[in-house]
């Protein structure tokens, strides 16, 4: 087959590339070339900025099954481009977010028919003024799904595949949320972990997501699909003991309620990764994409790979965790309480 990939040079969009050539199929790659542009020397490359439409017009006169849109977030942009590939594609599959859903983190086992968050035209026009790119704000759920709309819009529903991933983690991952848990557990010693032990988490490896991504175009499936893992729950006392196994039996995990940690100030998700204070367990439900044959491989190979990325390419956590004298001051305070 023959697929353009809008992005295709970094994490998801890599490894969807990886996993499209892995397969044999003709990729051509469609981005700025400031980001890896070392990556894939022998695929075609078309560079340009999918927000000016005169870049976009280079795709005019080629033909490919189906275009991956790895980076659409603002949906007038995402729009310009369905409006100039409607004739040049058979298949449009977008990656959006399970942060459409409303309900997000106040319900468990949230499949595709779940509400979502939606802007009024005025809204959407004070949300997206001035902007470029991505902004990980409010608005990013709400404008994620007036993307997919936009693109069903152009497309149709028969043309389009949308793609709602969760937490999407492995190697190559530039956001420390999930990287965190295994450097934190094989650098050793004591080390802060949100209670409660039993609490459900969820995130998916990047390779199994692509290599399914790439697996539905194949097929040329259409429709809305949450793709989250993995198969059966996972507590964080698993995820945890899971890290020590793969990498370090002889840390401590110090396990803090959440009334403490909030009393501390400790930001969820983003000083202490997948922790997210709420009464009972949520997620998203994905039998619809499993059904269709999403894969998960084993945790432990996920951690065991992440980290050896870590080690390798990264070896400094920049965006995700603790500042180790803050934990160093809680860890104190857990000890005299």
């Amino acid at each position: 087959m023959k697929l353009l990939v809008i992005g295709g040079t970094q994490f998801v969009g890599k490894s969807i590339v990886e996993s499209a050539l892995k397969r044999n199929h003709e990729v051509t790659l469609f981005n700025r070339g400031k980001t890896n542009p070392e990556f894939f020397k022998e695929t075609e490359k078309i560079i340009g900025d999918r927000e000016n439409l005169d870049d976009l017009k280079k795709l005019k006169g080629q033909h490919w099954d189906a275009v991956i849109d790895t980076c659409g977030y603002l949906p007038e942009i995402v729009k310009q481009s369905a409006e100039v590939l409607k004739d040049q594609v058979h298949l449009y599959a977008y990656i959006s977010s399970m942060s459409v859903y409303k309900q997000l983190t106040d319900q468990d086992h949230l499949d595709e028919s779940g509400e979502v968050s939606t802007l009024t035209d005025n809204e959407l026009e004070r949300a997206t003024k001035g902007v470029k790119g991505r902004a990980a704000n409010e608005y990013y759920g709400p404008l994620k799904f007036h993307s997919e709309m936009a693109v069903k819009e152009i497309m149709s529903e028969s043309r389009s595949l949308i793609i709602r991933p969760g937490l999407i983690v492995g190697p190559d991952d530039p956001t420390d949320r999930f990287t965190y848990w295994p450097v934190r557990v094989e650098a050793g010693e004591a080390f802060i972990v949100p209670e409660p032990k039993d609490k459900k988490v969820q995130f998916i490896d990047v390779r199994d997501l692509s290599k399914w991504i790439v697996h539905m175009i194949e097929h040329q499936e259409t429709g809305v699909f949450n793709t989250n893992g993995p198969r059966e729950k996972l507590t964080m006392e698993g995820l945890i003991y899971s890290c020590q196994t793969v990498l370090n039996p002889e840390s401590r995990p110090v396990w803090a309620e959440e009334s403490f940690l909030l009393k501390e100030n400790v930001k969820p998700w983003i000083e202490l990764p997948l922790w997210v204070p709420t009464q009972g367990d949520f997620g998203i439900d994905c039998t619809k994409a499993i059904e269709k044959g999403l894969r998960f491989r084993p945790v432990e190979e996920t951690i065991r790979d992440t980290y050896e990325w870590y080690r390798n390419h990264r070896g400094t956590l920049n965006h995700a965790g603790l500042n180790p004298e803050q934990e160093k001051v809680l860890l104190e305070k857990l000890r005299r309480s």
